[in-house]
């Protein structure tokens, strides 16, 4: 019951903001419903695995932990886009009192919650056809929302995005066509009785297939050399979109590639799976360091960044053992430290109406000075710096390649996120350092009614600093757990 009311619910309360004319309401209907999920979530945990539809729609181990991070997120951006909605939608109110009841906020509110259904539609099957449709829908759901701003870049992400993920999505449906294949001893295609008869398989199919899910997967979830729409949709969507993004979108494409590599776990094909994740997530975060030391669009600069975040999480299961846990960790570490930063980001953006890092300065006097001092906290964090808890994360990839006599590899890794490190710190310090910040707007003041877009991304700072300094015994069991499931440990 839990599982069925995580999807219906916002794709219920998504279809009916559609037809609100009221904003007010409209937003609470948001609120309320990231509130309702959320909760829901915390009944999944304490439930445990909760089967719907003869074990289609199964919150195990892995897909727990990926709910709780997306819901966490929502619950936040939620908050966030109240105060966000409010000054951002007085430039299309004209437009909206003509369009009538699908006014641009009416479209956003909809689509908005029908993301976070089709997001947890992707954690919750267990059936690899559905997880397929479930992962084209969230492509469905969130272009819209990168549209927002209605401008020709926008419009050039949105289609960029909306081409290059299909393309990616319909290479992910050979490889469900070939999994199929090589799974000829059985009728249905759940994760479960796959990984029951992975050692009967045609291992070539089965080879094939996965690549096919790679690639098809690994386009969506921004990995190099596929991550071409990445920048371009991070950087044109509302902040609190590219939050989203992100620190949730980006995690679902990522279950796809480990759902097929639980079944080739099963098949004895650990180590070929593990050669790809390492090359990819190589290649990923050196993509992400080049791009970030010639960047001159601040979140263009953060998507890089998550470019170079996902690489660190598949490099991460590629090296195996404890490192795997690393992953999961730095996985969490990321998606509530970009999306901080992408909050903050709107709270620059809003001030300075420029995304131009050369046109930003000051950010830490008088009146930006909570907003620059999250951005620069979000800058330690992001990039490893005790006690954050994504250093851990990376700690543990790095002690687990060494331990295995893997040298060029950790080299390379270190030498990467180096590179990252200067490119970011030169970005964050030529933001912040300056006299002052006149050449700010003052209509677009952060006022006392903004204490939410301060409030929401230092809480997920304070909560990954907490990690780094104490780690709970029941996150760190959880993460075992969906480790162990991956090969790791």
């Amino acid at each position: 019951m839990v599982t069925i009311l995580l999807i219906t619910i916002p794709l219920l309360l998504g279809l009916v903001s559609f037809f609100i004319r009221n904003d007010f309401t409209r937003r609470s209907l948001i609120v309320a419903c990231s509130g309702i999920h959320l909760v829901l979530t915390c009944l999944a945990w304490i439930k445990g695995q909760n089967v719907f539809l003869g074990g289609w729609f199964i919150f195990d181990n892995v897909g727990i932990c990926f709910l709780t991070i997306t819901s966490v997120l929502f619950s936040g951006a939620s908050i966030y886009a109240i105060c966000y909605l409010a000054d951002e939608n007085r430039h299309f109110r004209n437009e909206d009192e003509k369009r009538g009841i699908f006014s641009h906020e009416a479209v956003f509110s909809g689509c908005f919650l029908l993301f976070l259904s089709t997001m947890t539609l992707v954690v919750a099957s267990q059936h690899l056809a559905v997880l397929w449709v479930a992962v084209e829908a969230t492509t469905l759901a969130s272009a819209p929302l990168i549209y927002f701003y209605r401008t020709k870049r926008s419009l050039e992400a949105t289609w960029k995005y909306l081409l290059i993920c299909s393309v990616g999505i319909a290479v992910a449906l050979f490889g469900i066509f070939f999994l199929a294949v090589a799974n000829n001893s059985q009728r249905d295609m759940l994760l479960i009785n796959m990984i029951a008869s992975a050692e009967v398989m045609n291992i070539p199919w089965l080879k094939a297939a996965f690549l096919l899910l790679f690639v098809g997967y690994g386009t969506k979830m921004g990995l190099a050399p596929f991550h071409t729409w990445l920048p371009d949709a991070h950087s044109e969507a509302p902040s609190v979109v590219s939050a989203l993004l992100s620190g949730a979108l980006l995690n679902c494409a990522l279950l796809g590639i480990l759902r097929g590599y639980q079944i080739c776990i099963a098949a004895g094909l650990k180590e070929y799976c593990q050669e790809i994740f390492i090359v990819f997530g190589l290649l990923s975060i050196l993509f992400a360091a080049v791009f970030i030391l010639r960047q001159t669009d601040y979140k263009r600069m953060l998507a890089y960044s998550s470019v170079e975040h996902m690489g660190i999480i598949i490099l991460g299961i590629g090296v195996g053992g404890s490192a795997v846990f690393g992953a999961l960790l730095n996985m969490l570490g990321h998606s509530l430290t970009k999306a901080g930063l992408f909050f903050v980001a709107g709270n620059i953006l809003s001030f300075f109406r420029t995304k131009k890092i050369s046109n930003i300065q000051a950010l830490i006097a008088e009146r930006t000075r909570w907003s620059g001092i999250l951005w620069m906290v979000g800058f330690l964090l992001i990039t490893g710096t005790p006690p954050s808890g994504i250093f851990l994360g990376k700690f543990m990839i790095l002690k687990e390649s060494l331990f295995q006599g893997q040298y060029g590899i950790s080299a390379t890794f270190l030498i990467t996120l180096a590179v990252v490190f200067i490119g970011m710190a030169r970005i964050f310090i030529s933001m912040t350092r300056g006299i002052s910040a006149e050449n700010g707007s003052k209509d677009n003041l952060l006022d006392a009614n903004d204490f939410w877009r301060i409030f929401i991304p230092a809480l997920f700072f304070i909560a990954i600093i907490a990690i780094g300094i104490y780690f709970p015994a029941w996150l760190a069991r959880a993460l075992e757990k969906a480790a162990e499931g991956l090969g790791g440990i």
